[in-house]
């Protein structure tokens, strides 16, 4: 696996390039590549740094592992391609923003317009088996992307984070809520979004604290 980031983020993440952890990572992706139907494609695994870059960054979004259907993981969290159904996360997701900002559903479950204006659509693991959902949990993903959340808790200030559901929430634990907009609910999964994601009014909380800090709001 070759490690081809956007620069800013292949300077800010270059040593964990060189850990051991990361070698046998790449071993790993490698041979599951090889040997297995895996998503999303190769091109697309760092895809959420090459579409948000570190000095536009605005707002976190943390997922847990990319869509293990076919066609759908695009490498950013939440997002599928052009002309794939919304999987119901993303489908709940829609109808919040809707709610919240009256911004009308779009015909795209593609999020690339979300991260090209500084949203960082981050899985924790960036690769998965297909049909095998967290297939790739454990395997030395976590680690990295840990590094990138510290990076950004370290470097940044005046962040939004979105963490939706414990997983998200013990990931993003880093950022200082002194410093950043913390912002937490539930997952927006059909599971439990009615209990507290729906109407939690995170994307209109987003704005109104980017326009506090002197920050061009996302158009969500």
């Amino acid at each position: 696996m070759d490690v081809k980031i956007a620069p800013d983020w292949k300077e800010i993440l270059a040593p964990e390039f060189d850990k051991p952890y990361f070698g046998e990572l790449t071993r790993f992706v490698r041979e599951e590549y090889a040997s297995h139907r895996i998503y999303p494609r190769g091109s697309n695994i760092f895809r959420a740094f090459d579409k948000c870059p570190f000095d536009r960054l605005k707002v976190v979004i943390i997922g847990q592992d990319p869509y293990h259907g076919p066609g759908q993981a695009n490498g950013l969290c939440f997002s599928v391609g052009d002309g794939v159904p919304f999987p119901p996360s993303l489908q709940n997701i829609f109808k919040e923003v809707a709610d919240d900002t009256g911004a009308p559903v779009p015909t795209t479950g593609n999020l690339d317009r979300w991260a090209e204006q500084g949203v960082l659509l981050l899985n924790a693991v960036l690769t998965v088996r297909e049909h095998e959902a967290a297939s790739h949990a454990g395997h030395g993903w976590e680690t990295f992307t840990d590094a990138v959340v510290r990076a950004v808790a370290e470097r940044k200030e005046h962040i939004v984070y979105m963490l939706w559901g414990s997983y998200a929430q013990r990931k993003g634990a880093i950022a200082d809520p002194a410093r950043n907009c913390i912002l937490k609910a539930v997952h927006p999964s059909p599971l439990s979004a009615y209990r507290g994601f729906l109407g939690c009014r995170h994307f209109s909380r987003a704005n109104d604290y980017l326009r506090s800090v002197g920050k061009e709001p996302i158009v969500w």
